[in-house]
């Protein structure tokens, strides 16, 4: 269907004041989303971190802002140690790190909604498009 609610559920998710208006039009630096909507004709599919077992990212991080969370497995980015050399973006094998130029210049990329049972864009998909397997199960 490619409606892009995830886009706009994960861009709320990440945002500081957590509402759809403040998030587009009143916060800076403006939060983007953590998932990538790729279309081709009346296709579309979503693309976000695969949280890789053995995570080209993890290791060419130089700062150590990417690291493994113990307890979920989820590879997480901590925004504070990003120094935004880019070297997880240029080796990620999917693609899916994005640069957050407004934002210090930092990499930005799907947390897996830490904090909540499910991904937001997992939970809002219409027409559960979107699943989250393995990493999400926090095993």
């Amino acid at each position: 269907m490619g409606c892009r609610l995830c886009e706009v559920y994960c861009l709320v998710q990440h945002s500081k004041t957590k509402n759809i208006i403040k998030a587009y039009k009143g916060e800076y630096p403006k939060p983007i989303p953590r998932i990538i909507i790729e279309e081709k004709g009346y296709m579309s599919f979503a693309l976000q971190c695969r949280h890789c077992e053995d995570a080209p990212c993890l290791e060419a991080c130089i700062t150590g802002a990417i690291h493994r969370d113990e307890k979920t497995g989820a590879i997480l980015l901590n925004e504070d140690k990003c120094v935004g050399c880019w070297m997880c973006i240029m080796v990620c094998p999917f693609g899916v790190i994005l640069r957050n130029v407004e934002a210090k210049k930092i990499a930005s990329k799907c947390d897996l909604c830490i904090g909540e049972e499910t991904p937001v864009c997992v939970k809002n998909c219409p027409n559960e498009a979107i699943v989250c397997e393995n990493a999400c199960s926090h095993e």
